[in-house]
């Protein structure tokens, strides 16, 4: 068993290694992008037009409704489709979308759906007092939100945040539906070529309890840098 672990032509450490590699590209450019929507997402909600509360809420609930591979197939098979009736329309040349965009962009926008609650929850906890000291200062509103509310906020949702983040790195399983390189899909290649089925996706289950531990200090690291960068810059 152990032989087929090692690197070169009698193993698959190489190959599980690139599908790693393959997840954490998934992970790494995924989660900021759907923080970033989530954001804009969170704010179209906490509006008070009733009308952009209605439409945010309807794209959440849709987001969050659908099973997340049939999301992933959807863009993969149709996304292409939209992109060269779009590209054709405006006389550019024929764009291709590969397996790894339609990942990212499948889990961008789940992640939309799900991070938009941790904000909302987290803007309706927030209090008025920051804002009014950044007023009284004479701070304008970027840079209000951008040194004062955007820190308080990921420091409320840093919690949320948490489970998202391991939440999105399981997810990145289901790429492997659409024959993206990643773990999951060289543990099913190196199983179903040897014939060790129990083997390979017991060393997927301890690849990604390993990916998870190593990557959480990361972006607890990188949440708490971020605001008290921030809160620094303010002051």
């Amino acid at each position: 068993m152990l032989e087929l672990l090692a690197f070169g032509d009698t193993g698959w450490l190489d190959e599980l290694l690139l599908g790693a590699l393959g997840t954490l590209a998934l992970l790494l450019v995924s989660f900021p992008i759907g923080l970033a929507l989530g954001i804009c997402l969170a704010y179209v909600k906490f509006a008070r037009e009733p009308t952009l509360r209605i439409w945010g809420n309807l794209v959440t609930s849709v987001l969050r409704g659908v099973p997340e591979l049939i999301t992933l197939l959807i863009i993969y098979f149709y996304g292409q489709r939209l992109l060269n009736a779009a590209t054709g329309t405006l006389g550019w040349q024929r764009m291709e979308i590969s397996a790894y965009g339609c990942g990212v962009a499948a889990l961008s926008m789940v992640l939309t759906a799900y991070a938009s609650e941790v904000f909302l929850g987290s803007l309706r906890a927030m209090g008025p007092s920051s804002i009014e000291a950044a007023k009284a200062l004479g701070l304008g509103r970027f840079v209000t939100l951008r040194f004062v509310v955007l820190p308080e906020l990921m420091r409320l949702s840093e919690p949320g945040l948490s489970n998202l983040w391991l939440a999105l790195l399981k997810r990145t399983a289901l790429v492997s539906t659409i024959s993206f390189t990643e773990l999951l899909k060289q543990s099913q290649t190196a199983a179903h070529s040897s014939g060790h089925y129990l083997w390979f996706y017991g060393i997927a289950c301890l690849g990604y309890i390993m990916l998870g531990r190593l990557t959480y200090p990361v972006f607890r690291y990188w949440i708490g840098h971020h605001r008290f960068k921030a809160y620094a810059k303010a002051i």
